[in-house]
């Protein structure tokens, strides 16, 4: 009974307040789909956010640095940060993971709350096998090319050849590629596009769109057009990921959850979805980055 009656309090709280500029009937079907964030706010007070992990233990964190460049995909400076592991420092060959930020991040946002030197020092077991890690300035565009910005561009063209050169990702060693959210489809984007250069993909609670105008009407930034959407709809083109070792993890509360639904029917036979408790949230992320840095870590070495 206390249940409802949450529900009801906060439901009609968002609604009479919402009234003011939309109208209590249309505020109230953008809370229930996700749309607006009294959605979260119900999660949060009923539990349906809770999630646990196990105790995090590190060992001592590896070396990390940042610079920029200017990106002539972007058409702009763009920010970067380089992690390595723990025992090993610059000037050592190893492989690479490239981390995809989410929305309203940027290469110094946490992985699941964690730095990538952190990530990289997460003592698991079986243990993490030594590789490096990167993140990069995206933007707010989702990763998929736009007009005037490419910052799936940047990546393939501009920030991978960069860590190459620091003997990172460099063959024989692989390339991985990981995301949270918006990172989480950049990822999985990433990975149909080019398959040949990416060996591995951990995407966390991906934030994909089931049709172009759903995406428009909450982020109009996301995509172009409606040909760009389908262009880099990641479920049209999971085939995509037939040779490649896939995981991907949603909480079951997640607004974007009925997207990630759609992916997991058309992914490939073998990749790894792990629907489980959890919501579009902090907690979520970081109970999923420790196994989907060891997924990577496991397919990036292995021969």
């Amino acid at each position: 009974m206390r249940r409802v009656n949450r529900r009801r309090f906060l439901k009609f709280g968002i609604t009479g307040a919402g009234a003011l500029v939309a109208g209590g009937a249309v505020v109230e079907q953008l809370v229930q789909h996700g749309v607006l964030p009294g959605q979260h706010a119900l999660q949060v007070l009923e539990g349906d956010c809770s999630v646990t992990h196990p105790e995090l233990h590190f060992a001592e964190l590896g070396p990390s640095y940042s610079g920029q460049f200017f990106s002539h995909a972007r058409r702009r400076e763009v920010g970067y940060t380089i992690a390595y592991p723990p025992g090993h420092r610059p000037g050592d060959r190893l492989p690479l993971v490239v981390m995809l930020h989410g929305y309203g991040g940027d290469h110094n946002g946490g992985i699941g709350g964690l730095t990538p030197a952190q990530a990289l020092a997460l003592d698991t077991e079986p243990r993490l096998q030594p590789m490096a890690m990167v993140t990069v300035d995206g933007g707010g565009g989702y990763w998929n090319p736009h007009p005037l910005d490419d910052p799936l561009g940047m990546v393939v063209h501009e920030l991978i050849p960069l860590c190459r050169r620091h003997g990172l990702g460099a063959p024989p060693h692989s390339i991985g590629v990981m995301g949270i959210s918006m990172g989480g489809y950049g990822a999985l984007l990433f990975a149909e596009k080019y398959p040949r250069l990416f060996r591995a993909v951990a995407a966390i609670s991906p934030a994909i769109w089931t049709s172009y105008p759903q995406a428009r009407g909450v982020n109009r930034g996301a995509y172009a057009s409606a040909a760009d959407f389908a262009s880099d709809d990641v479920v049209t083109h999971a085939r995509a990921l037939a040779r490649i070792p896939v995981r991907v993890a949603s909480g079951e509360e997640d607004p974007f959850h009925p997207g990630v639904a759609a992916l997991a029917a058309a992914l490939p036979a073998g990749a790894v979805v792990e629907f489980s408790k959890g919501c579009h949230t902090n907690p979520f992320f970081l109970a999923q980055t420790q196994p989907s840095v060891a997924f990577l870590s496991h397919h990036l070495t292995s021969s």
